[in-house]
């Protein structure tokens, strides 16, 4: 089964940038949709935003429209997640994970996820 393994988390003051990383191992990609999720303490999942297999679409979620970027490198068998000017309320822990209905519903199967913290 493909794993997927998160990185590129960390503390950013608010307003600063961090670019996550979803790398694949044990299986490829390139053929899937795959998006970023996102979940804070006492809340329900979250979707972030969703890349289309090609890389060709590209979906977000209201809250961070203008703000992050998806993008991917087939080659590398990775997904990436660019964020700019964040704010306190982005402080969750980010997944990535294949998209099985566009844009935002996901597989079952979720990994570690990495921790983002913006302090403000």
């Amino acid at each position: 089964q493909v794993q997927l393994v998160e990185s590129g988390g960390g503390l950013v003051q608010s307003g600063g940038s961090l670019r996550l990383s979803c790398a694949a191992s044990g299986g490829d990609l390139s053929n899937s949709h795959m998006g970023w999720f996102r979940q804070a303490p006492g809340k329900a999942r979250e979707f972030v935003a969703a890349i289309a297999w090609n890389g060709l679409t590209r979906e977000y979620g209201d809250s961070v429209k203008g703000r992050f970027t998806i993008s991917r490198d087939n080659a590398k068998n990775t997904v990436y997640l660019q964020m700019n000017s964040l704010k306190p309320e982005d402080t969750a822990v980010y997944y990535c994970n294949f998209i099985i209905s566009w844009p935002s519903r996901a597989d079952d199967h979720w990994g570690q996820g990495t921790q983002v913290t913006v302090s403000s």
